[in-house]
């Protein structure tokens, strides 16, 4: 059996395991990616081990690390208390307002990532006092995100606009953020009415408030100082996520805001070992040919009238595992004329619009960073697992939400 073969049925494997067992899926991929990439691949260990994800770990640790200084010392109990006040009392308005945050962060500059970085640790906290789902907070944050993460003014928009141009369909950026925009807002308001949103409106169940909720003091007001300056400079000077978050924090241990060893334990390493031991498995995946492997064999299944729907599978089915803006996106966007020539038909503007929404719906996913990020904000390791869980599933089935959608509307959206 060839390596590449071996490195899919592992990540099947991986991703089964993570669905079905208690065992923590990273490190059983950590250990499949060593096996496979060394004894099967004949790849050197240290090859295997650059597959490890060490700017995303900066980032979960880095993004936990300050946030879990706001949880130590009551910061972010106190904000979930007064995020009442946005919704007017009523929990059922937080899911959507989770969803506007986060979407218009993303489309004004910083992009996804950094989006869910800043509301999520916050939403998910919020949304847990409130009664409102770990699975319907995550969604709605990383799907906000998400929504607005082509924007011209947007890292990933400038990317993608700027592949588009090379390939000959320049001059489509708004349309292409208004394609994003409406898959996932379309998604969004199903998961708000599946997974309890509009329950909660209807029963007029209120954001849980303390009368005597305690008073904010310097400890409180200097983590708000602090966190918001991290947040500025992430929007506007674009500094790295991670490493920022990591020198905030450091910053408000030496202020003495938390105590040290209470904010580390806080710090979710299970959670963030089962992500980034997926993406490293998944870097063998990509070396020995895997990854090609199962593109091809979908792939073949296009013609004119489902190459839409088709090539929004693919993309979503390997940007579930791998990285949206990283790979998918650079590797697909230049393949577009050359496939709508091949098949003999198509809209090349429709086939691009469909890799950009295919790709992004499953982004939620815990194995991409923005369903990492939610994973991550949840304190408690069971409700995180069981969060890790739930959001794999979601991920996978937008696999096939995104081909219904991109069948359905991308040639409409691309002629209109």
């Amino acid at each position: 059996m060839s390596p590449a073969v071996l490195a899919l049925l592992a990540l099947l494997l991986a991703i089964g395991l993570s669905m079905t067992a208690r065992v923590n899926v990273g490190l059983v991929a950590i250990s499949l990616a060593w096996a496979i990439g060394v004894y099967a691949a004949d790849m050197k260990a240290d090859a295997v081990i650059a597959g490890f994800p060490s700017s995303l770990f900066i980032t979960l640790a880095g993004v936990t690390f300050l946030f879990a200084i706001a949880k130590s010392n009551g910061t972010l109990d106190l904000l979930a208390l007064r995020a009442a006040r946005l919704v007017r009392g009523n929990a059922g308005l937080l899911p959507l307002v989770f969803f506007a945050l986060a979407c218009v962060l993303s489309t004004i500059g910083p992009g996804a990532i950094a989006s869910v970085a800043l509301v999520a640790p916050i939403a998910m906290v919020t949304g847990s006092q409130a009664g409102v789902s770990n699975l319907l907070s995550a969604i709605m944050v990383g799907t906000g995100a998400n929504a607005g993460n082509l924007s011209p003014i947007s890292a990933v928009g400038a990317m993608v606009n700027a592949l588009m141009a090379r390939i000959g369909l320049p001059g489509h950026e708004w349309k292409v953020w208004a394609a994003n925009f409406l898959a996932h807002a379309l998604v969004a308001i199903a998961a708000y009415f599946i997974f309890g949103g509009a329950r909660l409106f209807r029963a007029g169940r209120t954001v849980i408030t303390e009368v005597t909720a305690p008073r904010f003091e310097r400890v409180h007001s200097l983590t708000i100082g602090v966190t918001a300056a991290w947040m500025l400079a992430a929007i506007f000077l674009r500094v790295n996520v991670g490493l920022a978050a990591f020198a905030a924090g450091t910053l408000l241990v030496l202020a003495r805001v938390a105590d040290e060893r209470d904010v580390i334990s806080r710090i979710p390493l299970d959670i963030i070992f089962m992500v980034t031991g997926v993406t490293m498995l998944i870097g063998v995946l990509e070396k020995t040919g895997g990854m090609d492997l199962f593109t091809r064999i979908i792939a073949q299944v296009a013609n004119p009238s489902t190459v839409n729907a088709v090539i929004a599978f693919v993309t979503g089915v390997i940007s579930t595992y791998s990285s949206t803006s990283g790979v998918v996106l650079p590797a697909f966007l230049p393949m577009v004329p050359g496939l709508v020539s091949e098949i003999g038909g198509g809209d090349p503007l429709a086939v691009a619009l469909s890799i950009n929404v295919g790709s992004a719906l499953v982004d939620v996913s815990p194995l991409s960073t923005l369903g990492a990020l939610c994973v991550a904000s949840v304190v408690d390791p069971v409700a995180a697992r069981d969060l890790f869980r739930k959001l794999l599933i979601w991920g996978l089935s937008m696999t096939v939400v995104g081909a219904l959608l991109s069948g359905l509307l991308a040639g409409p959206l691309a002629r209109a």
